[in-house]
């Protein structure tokens, strides 16, 4: 009747009714992580630094040019996400909230 105490509802993935998930690479390390388990983070860069943004625009012949966007999705194993401050350690009672925290 005993059962094991679980530390997180979803057991630290976004796998319900699923089986088997597929594995990506960590970013950092290239260790292997299931696709649901990994930390996610999308990153939207300009291709152009602050500094020529402006040196880009006088030079173009478009009056209005938009300029191009770097778009890089971003997956780290669970280790590496803490070490890096992706996210962070969080107590018992904290980890049950759930909302957003960058909202």
């Amino acid at each position: 009747d005993r059962v094991m105490t679980s530390k997180r509802r979803n057991n630290g993935r976004n796998k319900k009714n699923r089986g088997h998930v597929q594995n990506v690479r960590c970013l950092n390390c290239a260790r292997l992580v299931p696709k649901d388990k990994a930390i996610k983070r999308y990153a939207v860069r300009n291709m152009i630094e602050s500094a020529a943004v402006r040196d880009v625009s006088d030079a173009s012949m478009y009056e209005k040019y938009a300029l191009p966007k770097f778009y890089n999705k971003m997956q780290y194993c669970v280790s590496c996400a803490i070490h890096h401050r992706v996210v962070r350690v969080r107590s018992s009672v904290e980890r049950r909230v759930r909302e957003n925290p960058r909202a």
